[in-house]
């Protein structure tokens, strides 16, 4: 397990309302466990909670905080991460209930030299499973990539 538990602000490069996750539970050195409170202040919150399609992004924010925590233990800051694509997600709730605490597992299957990598991720709260297979990509540099130029 974790010598250090880390904040998500010294994990994950978002800031203010796009930084969806609560906590930093735990993490190895090939997965890491976050968890997120559902409430009426939650982004995509309405009167019943957050729809269950948000839960790939809860997914790819616990992703990019498991990079993150690889660049700290290198000494660096976290960088910027792109969602590819996703893979069956399945979840068996429309919503995430307000009140709800949702503990999001990532856990890296593949990580290739080129910056490509492959999760298998699972979320659960009372009552919810969900579950879906994440493929990101985390340039050099993200600006360079952004704009198009090669990273190579």
């Amino acid at each position: 397990m974790s010598e250090q538990l880390y904040s998500v602000a010294d994990l994950v490069p978002h800031s203010g309302k796009m930084s969806l996750l609560s906590t930093i539970e735990s993490y190895t050195h090939s997965s890491l466990t976050a968890s997120v409170l559902i409430t009426k202040d939650s982004m995509f919150a309405d009167s019943d909670g957050v729809p269950a399609w948000v839960g790939i992004e809860y997914m790819a924010q616990a992703i990019g905080a498991y990079a993150g925590l690889q660049q700290r233990n290198l000494g660096q800051a976290p960088k910027l991460g792109f969602l590819l694509g996703s893979r069956k997600y399945q979840c068996d709730a429309p919503v995430f209930s307000l009140g709800s605490k949702l503990i999001i597992v990532a856990e890296r299957e593949l990580m290739a030299e080129n910056g490509l990598s492959v999760f298998k991720c699972r979320l659960s709260a009372p009552g919810v499973n969900a579950s879906a297979q994440l493929n990101v990509y985390q340039p050099e540099d993200a600006e360079l990539f952004l704009k198009g130029e090669n990273n190579e």
